[in-house]
């Protein structure tokens, strides 16, 4: 076998581990980006906790392949970026902002959550989903409001009923 081959295999191999290990794979075509867009975008990318990186369409659609997916064939079409994040929604939320931002130089095509196709309207609705640390903020301080309510209720209590007595001391006194 060819050196070139090995060296195919081991990217491929490389691409099916970034899938296998990412909340969440987004699928953008970024031909009409600059070599200065796309180095924002990969600090924005950065920032969020997600890896922004460009492989041969050939390579990605076999590792989409070996993990047993077809669906993305279609997408692996043109040129194509892969944006593999940490959580469900970080590199939808980023994509999706940078398709706004760069005025439509990118266009999503596809995502790959929670090992399911999505399909562009899919990314487009899991960018708009809070992510996981939000959710679990939202639970404990749900959680935490009816502890909050019930101490303002006794403390409110034990302060009536010392207004009631230091009354009725007054009126002892008077």
């Amino acid at each position: 076998m060819s050196a070139n081959f090995e060296a195919k295999k081991v990217v491929v191999q490389e691409i099916t581990e970034k899938i296998k290990a990412a909340k969440s794979v987004i699928l953008v075509d970024y031909n009409k980006l600059t070599v200065k867009e796309v180095s924002e975008l990969r600090n924005k990318c950065k920032q969020k906790g997600c890896e922004y990186k460009v492989y041969k369409n050939t390579l990605v659609r076999k590792a989409f392949n070996d993990l047993g997916f077809k669906d993305f064939d279609a997408d692996l079409n043109g040129p194509t970026a892969i944006a593999f994040g940490s959580d469900e929604t970080a590199a939808a939320k980023v994509m999706v902002a940078a398709e706004k931002d760069y005025e439509q130089k990118i266009v999503l095509k596809s995502g790959f959550v929670d090992n399911a196709y999505v399909d562009k309207s899919g990314v487009k609705a899991l960018a708009t989903m809070p992510s996981r640390e939000e959710l679990v903020a939202k639970m404990l301080g749900s959680m935490q409001a009816p502890m909050s309510n019930f101490v303002g209720v006794l403390n409110n209590l034990v302060a009536g009923i010392v207004r009631v007595l230091a009354a009725v001391a007054d009126k002892k006194q008077a």
